[in-house]
């Protein structure tokens, strides 16, 4: 199955607490057998889990078993340690989404693992489709706890649209384009599969469909990420020991993250993988932008 990996990219880490976007499909799984992630393990993060179209079952050991659907959020939080599963249905023909990673803040780093799940509902603003899957826009504002000032927000706009939304200034923007390939965020166009960036300082963002077809964006917002933030494999920590600990616990089978109940698969837990030679680097967290920009 092809993933798109539009962050972390080598020009900037993160968008706000917004650390990784894989974005993938859409995957014909007659084809490629579609999605088998067996358990394996997190911390300091939250999952956001958002699919177009298809179906996947989460397992977790918060002991959640759920159905991730289109149009439906599902956000697992890791704090201190989590474990779970994604397997595609069999009715799934189609899979395509995206799975999304928060970084939480350091003082958030040790809560108790979590799992919510919210169905955002959609309104119109100047003929664009909006759904609020966190935060707060265009008057909707989503019931999903965060742990730091968030935004994310799917857009789906026709053909010669375009929006203005009031956003909060203190907030540095993405915008994921997932169909189109004349989107134009403030007077950067963007094709399919393109991230674009926005600073913070601003306190209105313009998106609009220069295409012949509908499209379809994912905004992404935040205040800027300010802790220390150490990203390997599948944690996010704030020094190198704490990732070594976790991969460390990992491979113990430690408590810390449970066990995943009810996964049927050949390879009941995925090992971490080994750690490189050298000590793991904090990431950079703001490299200089002046106006808006664009990666894929």
């Amino acid at each position: 199955m092809t993933v798109r990996r539009t962050l972390p990219q080598r020009a900037r880490s993160l968008i706000g607490a917004w650390c990784f976007v894989d974005h993938y499909g859409p995957d014909d799984v007659a084809t490629t057998g579609g999605m088998d992630v067996p358990p394996h393990p997190h911390t300091g993060l939250q999952t956001v889990s958002w699919l177009f179209t298809g179906e996947i079952q989460h397992r977790d050991t918060v002991g959640v078993v759920a159905t991730v659907r289109p149009g439906e959020l599902n956000l697992m939080t890791a704090g201190h340690g989590v474990a779970h599963s994604e397997v595609s249905t069999a009715g799934t023909t189609v899979l395509h989404g995206v799975q999304l990673w928060l970084a939480l803040p350091a003082a958030a780093r040790g809560v108790k693992r979590d799992f919510a799940h919210h169905v955002p509902q959609a309104l119109e603003v100047d003929g664009v489709t909006v759904r609020v899957l966190l935060g707060s826009l265009a008057g909707s504002t989503s019931p999903v706890p965060t742990h730091s000032p968030l935004l994310g927000a799917e857009l789906v706009l026709p053909p010669a649209a375009a929006v203005t939304f009031e956003v909060d200034p203190a907030f540095e923007h993405g915008l994921l384009v997932d169909a189109g390939d004349d989107v134009r965020l403030q007077d950067t166009t963007l094709e399919r599969a393109q991230l674009g960036y926005l600073p913070a300082g601003r306190d209105r963002l313009t998106v609009a469909n220069d295409g012949p077809e509908p499209a379809r964006a994912l905004l992404l917002g935040g205040t800027p990420y300010d802790d220390d933030l150490v990203m390997w494999w599948n944690f996010v920590g704030g020094s190198h020991d704490e990732v070594v600990q976790a991969r460390e616990d990992w491979e113990s089978e430690s408590d810390r993250f449970g066990r995943v109940e009810g996964y049927v698969g050949g390879t009941q837990r995925l090992p971490a993988p080994p750690l490189p030679g050298v000590r793991l680097k904090p990431r950079e967290l703001h490299p200089a932008a002046t106006d808006a920009s664009a990666w894929g």
